[in-house]
């Protein structure tokens, strides 16, 4: 029987990258996100292999029974990428809304949380697995307007590290990728469907494109079995690092 990985926010971008990949490479998928329409379609284009729930990370008592309810053929579960995700607002700190951030925290780090409890038991009984969570370079440095987007990818970065620890002695890898300036649905998400807004965050550039994350999480997930990647930080070649802000009165 062919291997399963689950992969959260499978409806765009990296998710449905990913999907694609491991399915072009063997696997079965189980692919889920919000957008039912969007994985119908998913699965009528690449038939079988995948397996659809229409699930939103935030839902504990969801979440935990799509992993307990896996079908035949689908379970055990040997790859999790815990991708769902999303950036909301790019406003200073004193005018943010507390909703954006309230729903960044639900989704990023309690969503992940829920997504990577449900999973694991079930890698621990089979004696192995691979947990890819999707950081990002946020989560290492700041940028104004990045504040609780950057703050929740802080955390996933160091929730992989200490899964890590915990997990060492049960045969289970853990990797975090953390992408750079990417082009997804990412920045039309922040700017609330303001497709116009979010195009001028990639005019003249050439950044990440969904399929090299898909690649590098490939990569990760089929190094030997005695090597773990703790990390791997992805730019777009136009990215860089500034220098430091001086505000002068």
């Amino acid at each position: 029987m062919p291997p399963t990985a689950f992969v959260t926010g499978a409806t765009s971008g990296f998710g449905e990258a990913i999907t694609r990949r491991f399915v072009a490479e063997g696997w079965r998928v189980v692919a889920t996100g919000r957008r039912g329409e969007r994985l119908e379609a998913l699965q009528a284009e690449l038939g079988d292999a995948v397996h659809t729930i229409v699930l939103d990370v935030r839902d504990r008592d969801a979440v935990i029974a799509a992993a307990e309810h896996l079908p035949e053929g689908f379970r055990p579960v040997r790859v999790l990428v815990a991708n769902a995700g999303l950036a909301l607002g790019l406003g200073p700190a004193d005018r943010a809304d507390l909703d954006d951030w309230d729903t960044m925290v639900d989704t990023n780090v309690k969503g992940l949380m829920y997504t990577v409890r449900a999973v694991l038991p079930q890698m621990v009984a089979a004696g192995g697995g691979h947990v890819v969570t999707i950081g990002s370079v946020a989560g290492s440095y700041p940028y104004p307007g990045g504040n609780v987007y950057g703050a929740t990818k802080a955390f996933v970065a160091q929730l992989a590290l200490n899964l890590r620890a915990d997990l060492v002695a049960k045969g289970i890898r853990v990797t975090d990728i953390e992408p750079g300036l990417a082009e997804t649905e990412f920045s039309v998400v922040r700017f609330k469907g303001d497709a116009e807004k979010a195009g001028k965050v990639y005019e003249g550039i050439a950044p990440i494109r969904p399929e090299d994350i898909a690649d590098t999480v490939w990569w990760a997930v089929t190094r030997p079995p005695h090597i773990n990647v703790n990390r791997i930080e992805i730019m777009a070649e136009c990215q860089s690092f500034g220098p430091f802000q001086v505000v002068r009165s």
